[in-house]
């Protein structure tokens, strides 16, 4: 039998786990479907993420692949998983792709959402997927700050530690490109999401904005400030890194999608 390349979208619950990568003596994501798809088959493949979420994450649409030489059909890998795989991860598809795709590598471009809550009180029922941060929030106070991170930029003052090996000089160092970011209320008061789609992020990224981009609506920050801090290439200078349970990977996107799609510009 010919190995094949399966790809899976994966949805997941990331509150119990310390994160996607697999670990020793702790649980995460990469590690319970390995170890699943290694009872179904009997082999021991690598299952290759789109990319990596830290403990406590969450994940919509996380895209994955591994290689196998199994007969087992396509649809069998997903009801087969979905049985054996804990009730916080699910497989929301699985298909047959061409032996050189790679879900990392050939991957343009993702979206992030995080959701908060500014009240006083938070419900119990959101809040393992709620971050909690009870303040007065001025979305107009923050809009400009959000729209300047549109485009490229060294998103260094943003960056948490581990994210790369700074003594490399080779690759594009932490200049990201964004093409959307944006923030909207919720469907219940004082609930609000943002969302952030870019060719990649660093690690914590997404967090370090959320915290820095509140302290600007909370008139902690000047848009001047935000300004200086983008700059400044120096994480000492931004705000506190955002809790991990309201950040979810939303999506993962492929070409043949264009830059306009991704900004969320309409044909």
């Amino acid at each position: 039998m010919n190995e094949r390349n399966i790809r899976l979208l994966i949805a997941y619950d990331g509150t119990r786990y310390s994160g996607w990568q697999r670990q020793r003596d702790v649980p995460t994501i990469q590690g319970e479907i390995e170890d699943r798809i290694s009872l179904m088959t009997g082999e021991h493949p690598s299952l290759h993420g789109a990319g990596r979420t830290d403990a406590g994450v969450h994940a919509l649409g996380m895209v994955a692949h591994f290689h196998t030489r199994s007969t087992i059909p396509v649809q069998g890998f997903l009801g087969g998983l979905n049985s054996l795989l804990p009730r916080d991860i699910r497989i929301l598809d699985a298909a047959e792709v061409a032996a050189d795709f790679h879900s990392r590598f050939q991957a343009v471009a993702k979206t992030y959402r995080y959701d908060f809550f500014t009240g006083s009180v938070l419900p119990p029922c959101d809040r393992l997927y709620t971050a909690w941060i009870p303040c007065s929030f001025s979305l107009e106070r923050m809009q400009s700050s959000l729209e300047r991170i549109i485009g490229s930029h060294d998103f260094s003052s943003f960056e948490g530690k581990g994210s790369r090996d700074r003594e490399q000089d080779s690759g594009r160092g932490a200049v990201r490109t964004l093409f959307r970011a944006e923030c909207r209320p919720g469907d219940r008061e004082n609930f609000w999401s943002f969302s952030f789609t870019g060719d990649g992020f660093l690690r914590h990224m997404v967090r370090n904005l959320v915290g820095t981009l509140i302290y600007v609506a909370r008139g902690m920050f000047t848009e001047a400030d935000f300004s200086r801090i983008l700059a400044a290439r120096d994480r000492t200078l931004a705000g506190p890194t955002a809790p991990a349970c309201g950040l979810f990977l939303q999506e993962i996107f492929y070409p043949p999608v264009t830059r306009e799609q991704l900004a969320g510009e309409k044909p």
